[in-house]
């Protein structure tokens, strides 16, 4: 890739009649906010001590609650979020087909089981098939219309030999990229003679989620389980604990009869309560039904503060904006203005995701202001 025009993607493959998607309620469809940010007029100014090797950059936990973090949407509500994942399973029981199903519903918008999604560009590494085989396979799960967001590539670098520089390349063509699959990890590995140590286990994944930290994006990587059983069912994961250490989170398919077409997919990670799937797989359609959520999802209760400053934007008034103490003043708050303010900044995503307003301060030369934006009910699900 050093001069730029290598293909990073395998070309696109046709996969059905050129037609335009129709257009999906909006209410399955979670809302896309990142250009929505804090505006600071600030002037940058770089630290000399940086220059020091002795220099280590802190944050204060006062500096931690001043400030109001973008709030990383889900991609699938309450089952999908930005960061990197493992899909593990044994060999042949399916996780290429979850994967595609996943795939297509984040390129369509199309609720997952009932979930809803942020649409956008999926890049679909299926390394270890071949491009008819993708258009058997697609085919067979979605019918003929195609849809030009599902990107599939069959070959692809190594993570020490460009892989990052490829998925890169992908999201700059693609900005609204929402999820990239890497089918299978071992495709990626490379050949360096210590690749199952722990460090190098948990290097592989920590590259990728480098990646996801700095893109409001999910990497699934599909991963294969041991033969044998374990105490955590997590441990069954190939490979050192380095993999799943690392990573932000890890789904596990797994069928007590590989010719059972019930299935569990337990799923762990770092934004969600630990969740179980109880799953029925179509032989006619290669797509698996959601029969049964063994865990509800966590709901936090009613906060009046949120609700009052809520209730300041509406669809006729869609933006408000003022000092913390204006907006303390308003909503009949007696907490003291920065208290109030901190307060927004560690529930920006709770405040788009239950009363869909987006929260921002912004600091200029006339000082600290806050400013609310009316972006839709519910986060616009």
């Amino acid at each position: 890739m050093s001069d730029g025009k290598e293909k990073m993607t395998a070309e696109e493959v046709s996969v059905g009649a050129d037609t335009r998607q129709s257009p999906l309620s909006t209410s399955n469809i979670i809302a896309d906010y990142d250009g929505f940010c804090n505006t600071d007029e600030e002037e940058i100014f770089i630290d000399p001590r940086k220059l020091d090797p002795r220099y280590i950059e802190t944050v204060t936990m006062q500096g931690l609650l001043d400030t109001a973090f973008m709030p990383r949407l889900p991609i699938i509500e309450g089952f999908l979020y930005p960061g990197t994942y493992l899909m593990a399973g044994s060999p042949k029981i399916g996780k290429s087909f979850l994967v595609t199903q996943i795939s297509y519903a984040i390129a369509t918008g199309t609720p997952l089981w009932g979930m809803p999604v942020r649409q956008g560009s999926v890049l679909y590494l299926a390394l270890e098939d071949d491009c008819q085989r993708l258009q058997k396979r697609v085919s067979r799960m979605f019918g003929i219309e195609g849809t030009a967001a599902l990107h599939f590539a069959t070959q692809a670098r190594s993570v020490e030999n460009g892989l990052m520089q490829q998925l890169e390349g992908f999201i700059r063509e693609h900005n609204d990229t929402k999820l990239i699959i890497i089918d299978t990890l071992q495709k990626v590995r490379g050949d360096d003679g210590e690749k199952y140590s722990y460090a190098n286990d948990y290097q592989i994944i920590s590259s990728l989620k480098a990646l996801t930290d700095a893109n409001p994006i999910a990497v699934l990587i599909v991963h294969h389980t041991r033969k044998q059983d374990a105490e955590d069912k997590f441990d069954m994961i190939s490979g050192t604990t380095g993999l799943l250490g690392s990573a932000d989170g890890a789904f596990l398919l797994r069928k007590e009869k590989r010719t059972s077409p019930e299935a569990t997919l337990d799923v762990v990670g770092r934004d969600q309560q630990d969740l179980r799937f109880k799953l029925l797989f179509s032989y006619e359609t290669c797509t698996f039904d959601l029969t049964e959520t063994e865990t509800e999802l966590w709901k936090d209760p009613p906060d009046p503060t949120l609700d009052a400053v809520a209730a300041l934007v509406n669809a006729e008034s869609p933006v408000w904006e003022g000092t913390a103490t204006e907006l303390a003043h308003r909503i009949g708050s007696e907490m003291l203005p920065h208290h109030l303010s901190r307060k927004l900044n560690v529930n920006v995503a709770r405040l788009l995701a239950e009363h869909g307003v987006l929260y921002a301060p912004s600091r200029s030369h006339d000082g600290r202001r806050v400013r609310l934006y009316f972006a839709g009910g519910k986060g616009s699900r």
